[in-house]
């Protein structure tokens, strides 16, 4: 009856774990056998018997009979006499197998074997939801903020699976109280000792082409292939469509009557500025799109260095840049070519870093991060215009007009 005690639990660790008889049954052979390894240095000659849907356990030693007074490994031999008192009738050279209760391990073991089983079992599980979350990398994922830390927002899923929203890969405009429903891709799981962390993100491209997939039936259909995504979380965003069915637009069909079906999406990322373009094998006019909304007059391409001059009339640059550079930066990512943008009648412009040594590197750097790179481009704007589009004070802007009127108009 000792054996019940400890091993009553079988069934429900079979149960509430959802783990396979095969599994259970070598999960407790391993920790009854390394019990016996340090109870009696080897356990090779042991038998290990074992019913874990009745909780029912017997555990026996095979020795050899020799000779009394001869035996030299207990462990492996029993003498005549100790033999006989288990069957009269054994001789010299005999096999003999002996019932080994739980009791004879000592209490210390017992409940080492407890813990070790437990050990073991969540080890198990932490395995297989490694490999389950490992197989949904890349996936979209919803769970519950369970709490929030400083770094990141402890998630739980409906099994109590927990998962990481770390900060870096939080939307910047992105506040959660305990309780919400938070959607993002599953970005990565790794192992940390035994316990497997699953980093769940909102800011990976990946999570705005899931989107798509999930908000859009004729991409999640595949009538609509997704080509590239590019992103700036919660600013701006860039998804380049392709469709093999003439008779779809694939770009109406994303963005839908009035922005209806891309309205969702834009929400979900905090109202993030998303360009949904048409993809095309035809270079010039891929850079041309992916340059949206600004109107580009022409391009030059010099594919050896994978560079584009695109030119544009001046009202139009500022369109091309976009605010902090956005526009630019996202549409050289989408189409792998460094974009410069020229204005129209550039050839007889002259390039303000041609005036480093009257103007400061700063003052350059701050007319180039508002598009503003050329004398005209500068001498084409009001003085106002000019405060408000930069960093600089007026003063400053006077005294650069001055330098590119005196030396770019004479």
């Amino acid at each position: 009856m000792e054996n019940i005690a400890l091993i009553e639990s079988f069934s429900e660790f079979k149960d509430d774990k959802l783990i396979d008889r095969v599994t259970l049954m070598a999960i407790l052979e391993d920790v009854f056998r390394n019990a016996l390894k340090k109870k009696f240095g080897d356990d090779d000659n042991f038998d290990i018997i074992i019913n874990p849907d009745k909780g029912d356990l017997e555990i026996w030693r095979n020795r050899v009979v020799v000779a009394d007074g001869e035996v030299e490994e207990p462990n492996q031999e029993i003498s005549l006499s100790e033999a006989r008192k288990i069957e009269p009738d054994f001789e010299v050279g005999e096999d003999v197998s002996e019932e080994v209760k739980l009791i004879d391990l000592g209490r210390r073991a017992i409940l080492a074997l407890r813990q070790n089983l437990i050990s073991k079992i969540h080890e198990h599980d932490n395995t297989n939801i490694f490999k389950q979350f490992k197989e949904l990398e890349g996936d979209l994922y919803t769970a519950e903020v369970h709490h929030i830390r400083h770094r990141a927002v402890i998630l739980l899923d409906d099994e109590g699976n927990e998962i990481i929203l770390p900060k870096d890969k939080q939307i910047p405009s992105d506040f959660f109280r305990k309780g919400d429903n938070v959607r993002g891709i599953i970005d990565s799981v790794e192992l940390k000792g035994n316990k497997p962390a699953i980093i769940m993100s909102r800011t990976s491209p990946k999570f705005l082409e899931k989107l798509f997939e999930s908000e859009i039936p004729e991409v999640f259909d595949g009538l609509i292939t997704i080509k590239n995504v590019v992103r700036i979380p919660g600013e701006k965003a860039k998804v380049a469509v392709d469709s093999y069915d003439d008779r779809i637009d694939p770009v109406g069909a994303c963005v839908g009557m009035k922005g209806s079906r891309i309205h969702g999406i834009v929400r979900e990322l905090g109202n993030e500025n998303i360009d949904v373009i048409n993809y095309t094998n035809n270079l010039q006019l891929y850079i041309t799109r992916a340059l949206s909304p600004a109107r580009v007059t022409s391009i030059k391409i010099d594919e050896e260095n994978k560079r584009a001059e695109a030119i544009l009339k001046p009202e139009e640059v500022s369109k091309a840049i976009g605010r902090g550079g956005h526009n630019i930066r996202l549409a050289g990512q989408l189409t792998g070519y460094e974009i410069d943008v020229l204005r129209e009648g550039a050839e007889e412009d002259v390039e303000l870093r041609e005036f480093s040594d009257e103007i400061e590197e700063w003052i350059i750097s701050e007319f180039s991060k508002a598009g503003l790179d050329t004398a005209k481009s500068i001498l084409e704007q009001d003085v106002a215009d000019l405060v408000k589009r930069t960093d600089l004070e007026e003063e400053t802007i006077l005294d650069v007009i001055r330098i590119l009127k005196e030396e770019f108009e004479d």
